[in-house]
């Protein structure tokens, strides 16, 4: 665990080494975040779904915006409209958007999972066993996921929230942990 802190070094620790109360502190509430997400995981999809949702429509009246702005109407005014209606399209249908980013989610992972699966088959010689697994489990979550769609759509959105808030907590309070252990040797 000292690794983080002695990574740091010189001037740059000490205010790292003093707030290790604050990633501590974070990692708990992520946890805890985490936690209530995996208790409700078709919950923990919708608010998924409508964060994105929000996201695509704050970012089309950006880019609406800066075409504006620019008047360079083009490229940024078609870009912004169409995260505009993606938006508004997740707000009016949010099962057909969680079925449709689940299936997406899916592809990604059989295609990045094929990605280093053949690029640890081929081109790295160390760390060649990591890649391969990371590449077989990638493909085998894409599978699972696959087979189990449209069903599934309702909670693997939320699983992966859930499971993402958990690790990031865990990360996070042992970088606390880590750097009050280097403060206080």
């Amino acid at each position: 665990m000292n690794d983080i802190a002695s990574s740091v070094s010189g001037s740059a620790a000490a205010p790292l080494q003093a707030s290790w109360r604050w990633f501590a502190g974070l990692g708990v509430a992520l946890i805890l975040l985490g936690l209530c997400a995996s208790a409700n995981l078709f919950l923990a999809t919708v608010a998924t779904i409508y964060y994105v949702g929000a996201l695509m429509l704050f970012g089309g009246m950006l880019q609406i915006f800066h075409a504006a702005g620019t008047r360079k109407w083009g490229v940024w005014l078609l870009g912004g409209i169409l995260y505009l209606l993606a938006g508004l399209a997740v707000f009016n249908d949010p099962l057909f958007a969680v079925a449709f980013l689940t299936l997406l989610l899916a592809m990604s992972l059989g295609l990045s999972g094929m990605a280093r699966l053949w690029f640890g088959m081929r081109v790295a010689p160390a760390g060649r066993a990591w890649l391969i697994a990371s590449g077989v489990a990638s493909i085998a979550a894409a599978v699972i996921i696959g087979l189990g769609w449209p069903v599934n759509a309702i909670w693997i959105l939320g699983l992966v929230l859930a499971v993402d808030l958990l690790f990031q907590g865990v990360a996070l309070l042992g970088t606390g942990l880590a750097l009050r252990t280097a403060l206080r040797g």
